[in-house]
């Protein structure tokens, strides 16, 4: 039952901003957590299910924590695809190193700079990417606290200098239900290395929308329908 709720938002979010495409080869960033694992599962079903023709390429940005992707690439074997994992040192440069004030964002884009040059030597003309509904509401909400902006991303991004386009097809995936499939698969999960899990700012912004979901179900999509709904005239001048 969860798998066909995931499915039915995953056809949802394509069906409005057209993410996957017959003929797309797509680099799909696979980090071991249970976000990126059940993108890949999504992406098969929509392979598996709908009339599209398209390409996956599950691709691990190694960040040099001497991980070991065994059971990942397993699992990207059971679906008939090949894993590539790219090593760097992008974890021990930025936290033991550089000591960065603000380590997420420099890893963030070290992270996705790996990914898409590896997306690019495999041919492929996009990168998709695990974030989904809980994380766009939280990036607005921080948008709008810590930098005054109404701001998050877009469930697809052209990047022309390398003409690739990010895609996020789990948009309309509440984290609540991909826990719930990641779960009753048995995904192979892998814990977080990262030395900041669960003390950022993100993680303080995601517990205070949770503790306002409970209070006022369904808040989190309504905020992303928001998203969707809003035009010129909603703001000031």
């Amino acid at each position: 039952m969860s798998s066909k709720s995931l499915f039915r938002q995953v056809k949802a979010a394509n069906l409005r901003y057209q993410m996957v495409q017959t003929g797309d080869r797509i680099a799909v960033g696979v980090s071991g957590g249970k976000d990126s694992l059940v993108l890949l599962h999504a992406l098969q079903l929509l392979k598996d299910y709908s009339p599209l023709k398209f390409k996956l390429f599950p691709v691990t940005i190694d960040l040099g924590w001497g991980e070991d992707w065994t059971t990942v690439s397993d699992y990207c074997a059971t679906l008939s695809l090949p894993h590539r994992i790219v090593p760097t040192q992008i974890g021990p440069l930025v936290f033991e190193e550089r000591q960065e004030s603000n380590p997420c964002a420099l890893c963030a884009n070290l992270r996705s700079g790996s990914l898409n040059r590896t997306a690019i030597e495999l041919g492929c003309n996009k990168v998709a990417l695990g974030h989904h509904l809980d994380d766009a509401v939280v990036t607005l909400m921080m948008s709008m606290m810590f930098e005054g902006q109404y701001r998050t991303f877009r469930p697809v991004t052209y990047l022309s200098r390398m003409e690739l386009s990010l895609i996020r097809p789990l948009i309309y995936v509440e984290e609540k239900l991909i826990v719930r499939i990641a779960s009753s698969l048995n995904l192979p999960v892998k814990t977080s290395r990262c030395p900041v899990t669960g003390s950022t700012n993100r993680d303080n912004v995601k517990a205070f929308l949770n503790t306002l979901e409970t209070r006022y179900p369904y808040s989190k999509r309504r905020m992303l329908k928001a998203m969707e709904n809003v035009n010129a005239g909603s703001f000031w001048d």
